[in-house]
């Protein structure tokens, strides 16, 4: 009963060295749950409309990034799956969940199209 207890212990005793192993390991798994969260938070392209962007030469700058993040939120608020989102004269289907940008098009590919799979379609101004 005469033990002092220190700060920052509840119970007076060392602290073992397992015990601090499994708070590093707990740090670890916490940054690349971070890491998980973060990569989900991106807009993605894939390799499909990666090439139609190339092919089509349709370039977007950070801001156009940004303003279809902000969409794809939107988007995922009302429950989207599959959207259309146009921007400027291009236009890009969109899955919600993944975040993803499947395929892209500029005005003069859009003439004539029909877009199918789709549930939503956002206009971003």
């Amino acid at each position: 009963m005469n033990q002092p207890i220190s700060v920052g212990q509840l119970y007076p005793g060392s602290i073992r060295a397992s015990q601090l192993k499994r708070n590093d390991l707990a740090v670890q798994s916490k940054e690349s749950s971070f890491q998980d969260v973060l990569q989900t938070k991106l807009v993605k392209f894939s390799h499909h409309a990666e090439e139609r962007l190339r092919q089509r030469g349709i370039e977007f700058q950070p801001e156009h990034i940004a303003k279809i993040d902000a969409a794809i939120d939107k988007a995922a608020l009302k429950g989207a799956k599959d959207s259309l989102m146009l921007i400027n004269d291009t236009a890009l289907i969109v899955n919600i969940k993944n975040r993803t940008v499947v395929t892209a098009m500029d005005e003069a590919s859009m003439k004539d199209n029909l877009f199918t799979k789709i549930d939503s379609a956002v206009i971003i101004s």
